[in-house]
């Protein structure tokens, strides 16, 4: 079964129109990249730890929510100190790390269902050539896949570890990587048996 990335509760966030979020999570992120500094980075920064705070959610979620990408804000942080200075690098990484969590506000506190409605509401006003539906259920399967795959690949690890394997990584990528293709199978099949184009 896919997981989900609501957590529950019964704050303001939580009955907020996901349309109304989805809107300003864009808005901030969008701002963020035209306005660059510390100065406006600080204020997206603490406009996201009000709205945890508001939300209820807890500082776990946060680690959980960056903790996947630890390893590649490193990379980045890394790889601008080569091309630029220390200064610049912390500040890329700071802003990468303010959109993933503010991008986790939304979905921890936004049902799938909802997300969905939102994206719906959003396309409203869009030709009518563009496939609303299928949007919606693309970005539907991508937000219920990210903890899908990041589930299957400890299932992994912890296997391959119980083998002396953790190490090796052909152990850890060609069984992931089938579980993953067995499961995108097993949607594709359920989304076929409801005759959804």
């Amino acid at each position: 079964m896919l997981t989900d990335l609501y957590v529950f509760g019964d704050s303001a966030l939580h009955r907020m129109h996901p349309g109304v979020k989805i809107l300003v999570l864009i808005s901030v992120c969008t701002l963020l990249f035209i306005f660059e500094g510390w100065t406006s980075l600080g204020l997206g920064a603490a406009l996201v730890a009000l709205c945890f705070a508001l939300s209820g959610v807890r500082a776990r979620h946060l680690v959980a929510a960056l903790r996947p990408a630890f390893w590649i804000l490193i990379a980045i942080f890394l790889v601008q100190v080569y091309l630029t200075n220390i200064h610049f690098a912390s500040f890329i990484v700071a802003r990468f790390a303010v959109l993933i969590l503010a991008a986790t506000v939304v979905t921890a506190t936004t049902r799938t269902s909802e997300m969905v409605d939102g994206i719906l509401a959003g396309l409203r006003f869009a030709p009518s050539w563009v496939p609303k539906n299928q949007i919606a259920l693309g970005v539907s399967l991508c937000l219920r896949f990210i903890p899908l795959l990041l589930s299957v690949f400890n299932d992994v690890r912890q296997a391959q570890s119980a083998r002396g394997l953790d190490r090796n990584l052909t152990a850890l990528l060609v069984p992931f990587v089938l579980r993953t293709l067995k499961s995108a199978d097993e949607v594709s099949e359920a989304i076929y048996a409801r005759s959804f184009d």
